[in-house]
């Protein structure tokens, strides 16, 4: 194979990173002990049903949990500029209003902490999709300028929104 060839094999076949938080630590059906999420049939949700009580489910630590235990975003979002000093308060019930709309649906997307970085605000979240989310619904309530950025080595991404007035 020529050095062509291998650059073209290389393009095409990617290696896909794995999130480590991902895979249950179960085979069967689980509850989470620490937020209640339940798992049964390879997905993660809110809904117990009949069978993890009367089958006995087994007690395992959700991938969110895990992550917000460890201190270990999937994702990153940061924000700056002045915009975000002067409509912090409004920003932040945003963000939050998301989060709720997107666990509601997907227990494993949630916010780990909101922190003040020198002039930045920072976001993190235990998954890629609660981030990316977020920076659309910055850009798409309060308009400014967003980057996405996603990790080729490990599971994760960055998101930049930034505004100046």
């Amino acid at each position: 194979m020529d050095k062509f060839q291998q650059s073209q094999k290389n393009k095409l076949f990617k290696n896909v990173s794995h999130d480590p938080y991902s895979a249950p630590r179960t085979e069967g059906p689980a509850v989470c002990p620490k937020c209640e999420a339940v798992y049964a049939a390879g997905t993660w949700s809110w809904k117990r049903q009949e069978n993890t009580v009367v089958h006995g489910a087994q007690t395992t630590i959700c991938p969110a949990c895990r992550r917000i235990e460890d201190n270990r975003p999937a994702g990153i979002l940061t924000l700056s500029g002045g915009y975000v000093h002067q409509h912090r308060g409004e920003i932040v019930n945003l963000i939050k209003h998301t989060e709720e709309k997107e666990k509601a649906e997907h227990p494993l997307e949630r916010i780990i902490k909101l922190d003040d970085a020198a002039d930045d605000l920072i976001v993190t979240t235990t998954g890629i999709h609660l981030a990316n989310r977020l920076g659309h619904a910055l850009k798409g309530a309060f308009k400014g300028n967003s980057e996405y950025h996603y990790s080729d080595s490990e599971y994760g991404m960055s998101v930049r929104w930034s505004r100046e007035e």
